[in-house]
C-alpha cells in the first residue's frame, strides 16, 4: 500500500495527486469592506491512477468533485498540493507544458449539449483539438480521422456536417467521446458523462466507454452520482466528502464491507432491483443538513451528521490510512 493506494504491480501511474487543495477567496457580506472568507472546494485529496484502471469518484453535490476535476486539467488553478502526470511535476508547469499534457488527458463534460459550440458542426468540434495539437495534418487527413472516430462511437460520417442541436442527448455525447479519443489519449477525466441523459441511453454510453477502454488500453476517471453506475464501470472508487476523501477502496471491498460511516450511508441508499430486499433494506439515513465548504466543521468535516462521532472527531482531522490490504479510511473508528 502507498501512501495515495494500492500497489498496482510496480507500474508507474500515468496520475499521481498528493495532497491537492484548490480554494476559492469569497467576499464576505457583500460589503466591499467586509473581510474575505474561503471556500475550501478540494481540501487535501491524493490518489493515484494507473494505466488502463478506472476510478471512481463519488459523493453528495458540492463534494468538490467537479473542481477536482478541473483542477486535475488546469482549468482551475490548484492553491497547494502535487499534480504530476507521468512523473512530472506539474505544479510550476508554464502553458506549453500544459498543452503538451492535454495530448494524452481529455475530458467529457456532465452536459452533451453545452460541451459541444453551437456554431460549428461536428466535423469541426470533432477535428479541432487535431488543428490545434497535430497542425500538420491536411484537411483530408482530418477528416478522415474525424470519419474513423465518429463510427467507432455509434455515429454516421453522414452527421458530419450537422450542428449540435440537430442530436439527442445521447448522440451529443457520443460526439463529446469522439471529439475527446480524436488525439488518442491516455487518460479520460469524464465528469459524470450520463447524469443527463435517460437510464437506456446512460447503459449504451458506459458500454461505449468500457468498450473503448479496452480496444484503446485507456484509463478513465469517472464522476458520478449513482454508486450503480460507479460499481459497474470502476476498479478502485474514492469517496468525497466536502473535499476531502473519507474512504479509497477496491470496488469488491467497498460495496462488500465500508469502512467509513459516509460510505455505509450512500450504499445504503442505493436502490435494490429485487422488491423483497429493497422493502426490507434499512437505510442509514444522515441528521443534519450538509454543512458549507466556507465554514466546515472543526476536526473530521463529517463528524457534524456521523451518527458514530465522539470527542477526538471533533478535535483532530483524521488522517486517510489504510485499514486493510484493499481499504484506507479518514476516520478515527481505525
Amino acid at each position: 500500500m502507498t501512501a495515495n493506494g494500492p500497489v498496482d504491480g510496480g507500474r508507474t501511474p500515468l496520475l499521481s495527486v498528493h495532497d491537492l487543495h484548490v480554494h476559492f477567496k469569497v467576499r464576505g457580506g457583500g460589503w466591499p469592506w467586509s473581510a474575505g472568507r474561503t471556500l475550501k472546494a478540494v481540501n487535501g485529496v491524493s490518489f493515484d491512477v494507473y494505466p488502463g484502471e478506472t476510478l471512481g469518484v463519488v459523493g453528495e453535490s458540492g463534494c468538490g468533485k467537479s473542481t477536482l476535476a478541473r483542477a486535475l486539467m488546469n482549468l482551475v488553478p490548484a492553491t497547494e498540493g502535487k499534480i504530476a502526470w507521468l512523473g512530472q511535476d506539474m505544479g510550476a508547469a508554464a502553458a506549453p507544458a500544459w498543452q503538451q499534457v492535454r495530448r494524452n488527458v481529455q475530458m467529457v463534460f456532465q452536459d452533451p449539449l453545452a460541451s459541444l459550440n453551437p456554431r460549428m458542426n461536428v466535423a469541426q468540434i470533432v477535428g479541432e483539438p487535431l488543428r490545434t495539437h497535430e497542425p500538420g495534418l491536411s484537411g483530408d487527413q482530418v477528416l478522415e480521422r474525424v470519419k474513423a472516430i465518429l463510427v467507432r462511437v455509434g455515429l454516421s460520417d453522414t452527421h458530419m456536417y450537422r450542428y449540435p442541436h440537430e442530436f439527442s442527448g445521447g448522440q451529443c455525447q457520443r460526439i463529446g467521446i469522439a471529439r475527446a479519443l480524436i488525439l488518442r489519449p491516455k487518460l479520460i477525466i469524464c465528469d459524470e458523462p450520463v447524469s443527463a441523459l435517460d437510464v437506456s441511453i446512460q447503459a449504451q454510453i458506459i458500454n461505449l466507454l468500457k468498450d473503448l477502454q479496452q480496444e484503446m488500453q485507456l484509463a478513465l476517471i469517472f464522476i458520478a452520482h449513482d454508486l450503480a453506475v460507479v460499481k459497474h464501470v470502476s476498479q478502485r472508487i474514492l469517496v468525497m466528502y466536502l473535499g476531502r476523501t473519507m474512504e479509497l477502496a477496491e470496488k469488491r471491498s467497498l460495496y462488500a464491507q465500508p469502512r467509513h460511516p459516509y460510505s455505509r450511508a450512500l450504499l445504503s441508499a442505493v436502490p435494490v432491483p429485487d422488491p423483497r430486499l429493497e422493502r426490507g433494506k434499512v437505510v442509514q439515513l444522515l441528521s443534519g443538513d450538509l454543512p458549507s465548504p466556507i465554514d466546515l466543521p472543526a476536526g473530521c468535516v463529517f463528524r457534524s451528521r456521523c451518527p458514530e462521532a465522539f470527542a477526538k472527531c471533533a478535535a483532530e482531522v483524521p488522517p486517510l490510512k489504510p485499514v486493510d490490504g484493499l481499504s484506507q479510511a479518514a476516520c478515527w473508528l481505525y
